[in-house]
């Protein structure tokens, strides 16, 4: 019995080494670097290694435009080596199609910048938004948000507090869609003409309402008719809210044609576009064409923050 003990002791351990999960996580890096020695010595990974820094995109800064006020910074582009080379080496060959990327950030990020409104987002990202100011009009948004549930487009609502209040389950309806909701003002005054005390009133109440009505947290604000002071700026920026402007204003409450509308917006569609509109019969009348056209000409669509985010993904990764 004595003689048995050791060897029971010896396959006791035996089982515990093997069994560790150390043991495993061990095992598993030797392999994988035992992979990774055999593949650098692969022509195939030299390939990709060398060829790496042609594909290479350095990040870009967030910065003030003299003209266009606060541009967002977008991510860099790094070809991950490893990864492109597990993706080629099956077919044994380089295709660039394959290439697999690491996204680097950028140094200074838009919030670093001094309070300033946004017009637009990096002239580098493939991608617009649909900025919807909503204080009338309510017989057209089931239909806007229909197309938009349509064609799997998300937007980017900007409420007037006081028809928040009147109408929270249309409110509720375009947070439930998926759409992000943003602050209009709470009585839609002209946001240059009033006090200290009345802009503070005017962000407060409204983001309360949409708050309390949505459930959901405002991070930007949109000023009626574009109007505003940089003391607007400022305090829309302790309400931790960034301003709003736009590059592509559809005037859709001139009631245009349908064909004038859609026509004004896909002559003028860019790189991080922020398309103004607003729930009347033009847009729509328009919008499904508008959508079709604009995502034809390889613009994906998205909300406000997506667009001004630094983030490279779908086609603005292409």
């Amino acid at each position: 019995m004595k003689k048995a003990i050791p060897l029971i002791m010896l396959i006791l351990i035996s089982w515990f080494i093997a069994n560790n999960p150390l043991s495993n996580t061990y095992v598993a890096s030797l392999k994988e670097e035992t992979m990774l020695v055999s593949a650098t010595k692969d022509p195939l990974y030299e390939e990709i290694q060398k060829k790496a820094k042609k594909y290479n995109v350095a990040p870009e800064d967030a910065k003030i435009d003299p003209v266009w006020k606060a541009i967002p910074g977008i991510n860099g582009l790094e070809v991950d080596v490893d990864a492109s080379y597990k993706k080629m080496k099956n077919s044994g060959a380089f295709k660039e199609k394959n290439l697999v990327y690491k996204q680097l950030k950028p140094s200074v990020h838009l919030e670093d910048l001094p309070p300033s409104p946004i017009y637009k987002g990096n002239p580098n990202k493939q991608m617009v938004s649909f900025i919807i100011n909503v204080a009338w009009g309510n017989e057209y948004l089931p239909d806007i948000l229909a197309s938009l549930k349509k064609h799997h487009v998300k937007a980017s609502f900007f409420l007037e507090g006081r028809w928040t209040k009147k109408n929270p389950e249309l409110a509720k309806m375009i947070v439930d869609a998926g759409h992000e909701v943003g602050n209009h003002s709470y009585s839609h005054p002209d946001m240059s003409k009033i006090g200290t005390a009345q802009i503070n009133q005017e962000l407060k109440k409204t983001n309360d309402v949409i708050e309390a009505t949505t459930g959901k947290t405002v991070n930007w604000f949109a000023p009626p008719s574009g109007s505003y002071t940089n003391e607007v700026v400022n305090i829309a920026s302790q309400y931790n809210m960034g301003t709003l402007m736009w590059s592509i204003d559809t005037i859709d409450w001139r009631k245009p044609s349908k064909e004038e509308l859609i026509n004004r917006v896909v002559e003028k569609v860019h790189n991080g576009a922020m398309i103004l509109m607003h729930p009347t019969q033009p847009t729509t009348s328009s919008i499904d064409q508008l959508i079709e056209q604009i995502q034809a000409k390889g613009y994906e669509i998205n909300t406000v923050t997506e667009l001004l985010s630094e983030e490279r993904n779908g086609k603005a990764l292409k």
